[in-house]
């Protein structure tokens, strides 16, 4: 395992940094006016889309893609340090460069399984950040941490696929922009456990489609990403071309989709951890209590070297992993993508609270970031799979080593 970085990936670091420090740190300030003053909670601000033009310059655009055709052509291990460098700022800077959930799953969902036409009508227009769209999953009613558990209802009728269902936190859907729902249900609600569900893909304004409320990350709107729905899909009629794949494909296009998603989730956390030990170490070095400086205190040197540490460890973890993705494929990778799920959020969690801790009541209010990069790194020990779940998985993996 080699993880130099090689000079398309410097340069692009390089590139990418700059941009950062001319654009997208001083629009922080004003992306908060601009969010606090809008009528509407989940509108982009726009100072997002001065932000797109700026890196769609810059050739910042569309780097989650390895496919050359659709996206920059870089291999996961080349976009893990620039998705760190993006996760510094995780509201503006993924969305800015195009290479913001749920629409880089989508995306791939579409390179990877779509038809031409899917391509052609959908595609294109995300990959040129012209439209949003959602991806709609989990549901209220049962426990989605097991996909099989899934109610909605897709079923055929002559030459059409019809929906019914109730589904939450679906990403994007109440953004002015959205069009697209990828949906995923059950078409076959008697077959092999792994092959009754589809997805299909539904125009956002389908008659039938009512998005009912938005839904809030520890009282955040998370407007930039397009916010995240509770959707009602009553009697949704689509053309049976609108299916993705197969159909009973859906549980396997889902983990297909769900594997790039959570390395680019776990690459972002890294930075959102860096940040935190950057705003820690800038803070104790300034703030005096007791007599002598925080940074003199040995409880707050702990938590920087600890920070420290278990950022490198974690780092060094997903990185291995975009290594094996490269080179083994995602399915060969399994076993890592689950490990750097459970072990980066749980790291960036930890930092993020120490470096709170460390700016006293600062630390919790507006004026940092601290607070809701805190909230966004918890609720990723939920999204793509609780902890739990992957961590029974690769306890079934380790025991296996040592069955009969």
């Amino acid at each position: 395992m080699d993880f130099q970085f090689d000079t398309r990936t410097e340069r692009l670091r390089a590139e990418l940094a700059k941009f950062m420090q001319q654009h997208v740190y001083p629009a922080e300030p004003v992306f908060a006016q601009q969010e606090a003053d809008a009528t509407d909670p989940w509108a982009t601000p726009p100072v997002i889309e001065q932000l797109k033009a700026a890196a769609r310059e810059r050739g910042l655009w569309n780097l989650f893609l390895p496919d050359v055709e659709y996206g920059a052509g870089l291999t996961n291990l080349q976009y893990a340090p620039l998705a760190e460098i993006m996760g510094r700022s995780p509201m503006l800077a993924p969305e800015a460069c195009n290479c913001s959930a749920p629409d880089t799953g989508n995306m791939e969902v579409l390179a990877m399984f779509g038809t031409d036409d899917q391509r052609k009508r959908w595609l294109r227009p995300l990959l040129d950040g012209e439209i949003r769209s959602g991806f709609s999953m989990t549901e209220p009613d049962v426990a989605s941490s097991d996909a099989r558990n899934i109610g909605t209802r897709i079923e055929r009728d002559a030459d059409h696929y019809v929906i019914n269902g109730r589904k939450w936190w679906t990403t994007g859907a109440l953004s002015p922009r959205c069009e697209l729902l990828i949906v995923m249900g059950k078409t076959d609600p008697d077959g092999e456990p792994r092959r009754q569900q589809s997805m299909v893909l539904v125009p956002r304004h389908t008659p039938g489609v009512a998005v009912k409320r938005g839904m809030r990350v520890f009282g955040y709107a998370d407007g930039p990403h397009g916010g995240h729905a509770e959707v009602m899909f009553t009697d949704v009629r689509v053309p049976a071309d609108h299916l993705v794949g197969e159909q009973g494909g859906g549980f396997a296009i889902a983990q297909a989709r769900l594997g790039p998603g959570r390395i680019h989730h776990c690459m972002r956390l890294v930075g959102m951890a860096e940040r935190a030990v950057e705003l820690m170490c800038r803070r104790v070095g300034t703030r005096v209590a007791f007599g002598k400086p925080l940074a003199q205190q040995g409880v707050i040197r702990e938590w920087i070297a600890e920070s420290r540490v278990r950022i490198e460890q974690a780092r060094l973890l997903v990185l291995k992993t975009a290594w094996l993705m490269d080179t083994v494929g995602n399915q060969g990778a399994h076993a890592e993508i689950q490990a750097i799920k459970i072990v980066t959020p749980r790291m960036a969690e930890w930092v993020l609270d120490k470096a709170i801790q460390a700016h006293g009541a600062a630390g919790v209010s507006q004026d940092f970031p601290l607070a809701a990069l805190w909230a966004g790194a918890r609720s990723l020990r939920l999204a793509d799979g609780p902890d739990e779940v992957h961590l029974a998985s690769l306890a079934r993996r380790e025991l296996a080593k040592y069955a009969d």
